[in-house]
């Protein structure tokens, strides 16, 4: 790494020219081949999205959210036109284009224009959406979004240091592990140690390169079965 320094010798960070404050990101739909990521809709999506998260009879997919399980469609409905129709987070469903069903959600969270930082959160897929390349997809669509519409300069995830699930979406998605700030914060009356992902804009055209390898319809087989694992078209890192 080149150093930098200033006037006194001293070392610096590289200089950021010309930088302007980058737009918010727009509410308006993202499609992909395998699915839509759309601005969430109430009277659209929450009926969709509440019939796919009640089959994960367990409840596993609510444990690390601050919000969650919704017994019924009322309380859940009631939840998003609260929590999800505002600019930040951003809240995004996901339509799986097979079965043009509402099967998850994802948001902008975080945002700041001024520095060209901005934060994927929330995301919660159904039992349905899991696994599936429509999630991989979404995914990419939202940091193609950030990176290539939008001139962002970074792209953070950060998730429950004890959340394995979320800790291992992070790494296969191409994003590097920062650290942990422990006792971060408190949610559903139980500590978090916060664990923190980027990915910034200069790995993004290489981790572009990946996504979009991945997803070819050559990478599957007749059973929908990867051929290539995502980490292995990646080489930003």
């Amino acid at each position: 790494m080149t150093e930098n320094l200033n006037h006194l010798g001293q070392p610096v960070g590289f200089p950021v020219d010309n930088w302007r404050a980058r737009p918010r990101p727009p509410k308006s739909g993202m499609s992909g081949r395998y699915c839509r990521v759309v601005p969430i809709d109430v009277q659209l999506h929450a009926a969709e999205l509440h019939q796919a998260y009640v089959k994960n009879l367990e409840h596993r997919i609510w444990t690390y959210l601050g919000y969650g399980p919704f017994d019924t469609l009322e309380d859940f409905k009631a939840w998003m036109k609260h929590y999800c129709l505002g600019s930040d987070p951003l809240f995004h469903a996901i339509i799986e284009n097979y079965s043009s069903m509402a099967l998850g959600v994802a948001s902008y969270m975080r945002i700041q224009p001024e520095f060209g930082v901005i934060e994927v959160g929330h995301i919660n897929y159904s039992p349905a959406l899991q696994r599936k390349r429509a999630s991989t997809e979404a995914m990419f669509l939202m940091m193609q979004r950030v990176f290539d519409e939008l001139g962002y300069r970074r792209y953070e995830w950060k998730c429950d240091a004890l959340n394995a699930g979320s800790r291992k979406a992070a790494d296969r998605l191409g994003f590097t592990f920062e650290g942990v700030f422990r006792q971060a914060t408190i949610y559903k009356e139980r500590n978090r140690d916060t664990a923190w992902y980027s990915v910034v804009d200069t790995e993004w055209p290489a981790l572009k390169n990946a996504f979009q390898c991945w997803l070819k319809k050559e990478n599957f087989d007749s059973y929908g079965r990867q051929k290539q694992r995502l980490s292995e078209f990646q080489t930003h890192r």
